[in-house]
């Protein structure tokens, strides 16, 4: 597929060369910035806050609402505390940096997301995820007692496969263990709500740290870390965390105040999705999982068909520009019943 160059924001229906196209691609998974609603509160705490904060966290004038939307997050996610910074890429390699050092062996699952792997440091992509926990557990069982640091993603986002990771009890029954999990397709998607999969898999036998995109499915410019209070600290504690400007305070406190709305498409969101899988869910062409979004579809030649019948799906090359193209239908929390049932219907036509 053409890359696409839009002069409008996204949407469920997106202009492209005078024609319109019903969008199912991205990862805005909640849809919360198309809610005329959000913008209204999100314009006036622009005009609050202003629409960026130059200055460093550590600076000896300071904004509240930073301190106020991690306490309320960690909070809501299960975690002792909070660290929010500019982006998931940054939440996660301040991350790895405090964490990384202190550890003995550092395991890493195939699909890790690449803003929580150490430098120089690579996932054995030989293995599946099961295949990659089977190793573990075996070699946790040869090992003598060690400092282990378990990387992975909450969500394999290009085979929309769900990781659990309850198995890592076992090892900590030995081992002195990290987990530290990308929740960056997790966050607005998985869990109970919307604040992703910490209090999920949370256990006192570990230690578990969380990081990720609030940029996916929150719709806003920031990444976060969650844990416990000493490491948190010890985050903020770095250079990257002092030396980095902060993400929008705007943004932030458009979150907090909007807590009813981010509810409301969070369920419409999960109806969207059960909807969809359970129409496609005998289609030997199309693999998904009812909790998540996206969908993957095998036949490349879908994605020009779809388009000439009026459906922008999502196709490109990833990690890489010489990666394999995976190919997506998302959903999101914009669309509406009627445009599911549009792209259902379509599917079926092309078997």
């Amino acid at each position: 597929m053409k890359p696409f160059h839009l002069d409008q924001k996204l949407d469920r229906i997106v202009q492209i060369q005078g024609k319109s196209y019903y969008f199912f691609s991205g990862t805005s998974y909640l849809g919360i910035g198309q809610r005329k609603e959000y913008e209204e509160v999100l314009l006036k705490n622009i005009q609050r806050w202003g629409s960026n904060h130059g200055l460093s966290r550590a600076n000896n004038v300071r904004l509240s609402v930073f301190l106020e939307f991690e306490e309320f997050f960690a909070n809501q996610a299960g975690a002792a505390s909070g660290a929010v910074v500019s982006s998931g890429y940054l939440a996660g390699i301040a991350a790895w940096q405090w964490l990384y050092p202190n550890a003995d062996q550092c395991w890493i699952a195939p699909d890790t997301h690449a803003a929580i792997l150490p430098l120089n440091i690579k996932p054995d992509i030989q293995f599946n995820f099961t295949q990659w926990k089977k190793k573990c557990l075996e070699l946790s069982d040869r090992l003598s007692s060690q400092r282990i640091f378990i990387l992975g993603n909450a969500v394999d986002p290009l085979k929309a496969q769900i990781h659990e990771y309850n198995w890592i009890a076992e090892i900590a029954k030995k081992h002195e263990v990290t987990l530290l999990i990308d929740d960056s397709h997790a966050f607005g998607v998985l869990g109970e709500s919307v604040f992703g999969t910490y209090k999920k898999h949370s256990s006192p036998s570990y230690n578990l740290m969380v990081s990720g995109s609030l940029g996916k499915g929150l719709g806003m410019p920031a990444g976060i870390i969650l844990g416990n209070e000493k490491t948190i600290e010890g985050i903020k504690s770095q250079a990257i965390f002092i030396g980095a400007s902060p993400g929008s305070p705007a943004n932030l406190q458009t979150f907090l105040d909007t807590q009813d709305l981010h509810s409301a498409q969070f369920q419409k969101l999960k109806e969207l999705c059960r909807l969809f899988f359970d129409e496609t869910e005998e289609l030997s062409t199309i693999s998904g999982v009812p909790e998540f979004p996206a969908f993957i579809y095998q036949d490349e030649t879908w994605t020009d068909r779809l388009e000439n019948l009026g459906f922008i799906t999502s196709s490109f090359s990833y990690p890489t520009a010489q990666s394999p193209k995976v190919n997506r239908i998302v959903i999101s929390g914009f669309h509406e019943k009627e445009d599911v049932f549009s792209l259902l219907s379509v599917i079926k036509s092309l078997h």
